[in-house]
């Protein structure tokens, strides 16, 4: 699944290597028996939505998924066509920020899956929606106590009451401080997004991660149809 991911996003991008890139994706995706891509913006929600599936007991590569980060929700459109009839013709689900959620319902509707006129439409498509975003989430879920005790844990606390100083920030509500925090550094959403989700309590997980893995109003057949689009 690694390496089909790999060849998955190179052939997304375009230029003289993508042809090489697309059957090289086409055959991996066959050797893997892959059968859905979960599609989400970037690396952190890749980390945390593959920490937080063996949790729920599920092997994504055994079920033939594969977690693929886009580099930002504008590329929805281009990773669409290529998961479709015309590319790898596998299901599509997904996650976005509540800010991008104009970008995913176009897409979709660009891509010949119908409108999606509210946030419901788009869920029952599989496409989940983090409420502002994945690290907002899993702050209010866990409490700003427990995320200030796995910064503890990893050696970033002191850093972020250094943080809390700064001017721009000392008006602002500490879950708005953690939340801007943990994007401060390179690397540092993708770490945390990995070990938030190892610290939640399972009947906490955020709704937007819980529904994209057990599959509740998931896409279901070709390309992502929608169960209810079928009558």
């Amino acid at each position: 699944m690694e390496h089909f991911r790999s060849a998955f996003i190179a052939w997304a991008a375009g230029g003289r290597g993508a042809p090489a890139a697309a059957a090289a994706a086409r055959e991996l995706a066959r050797g893997a028996g892959l059968r859905r891509v979960l599609l989400v913006e970037g690396g952190s929600d890749r980390a945390a939505v593959e920490a937080l599936a063996p949790r729920l007991g599920r092997d994504l590569g055994s079920q033939g998924v594969s977690v693929v980060p886009m580099g930002g929700a504008t590329n929805i459109g281009r990773f669409l066509e290529l998961a479709g009839p015309q590319g790898l013709d596998v299901e599509a689900a997904g996650l976005c920020d509540a800010a991008e959620e104009p970008f995913f319902r176009r897409a979709l509707e660009r891509a010949g899956l119908g409108p999606h006129p509210d946030r419901e439409a788009l869920e029952r498509r599989g496409f989940q929606v983090c409420v502002a975003d994945l690290e907002d989430e899993l702050i209010r879920a866990l409490g700003t106590g427990a995320v200030e005790r796995a910064l503890a844990a990893q050696g970033d606390l002191r850093s972020f009451r250094t943080f809390q100083k700064q001017p721009a920030q000392r008006e602002r509500t500490i879950e708005a401080q953690l939340r801007r925090f943990l994007g401060t550094t390179s690397g540092r959403k993708i770490h945390y997004g990995r070990t938030l989700v190892e610290e939640l309590d399972l009947a906490a997980v955020p709704q937007p991660l819980l529904r994209l893995l057990d599959g509740a109003g998931a896409a279901s057949g070709p390309y992502g149809a929608d169960p209810a689009a079928r009558g």
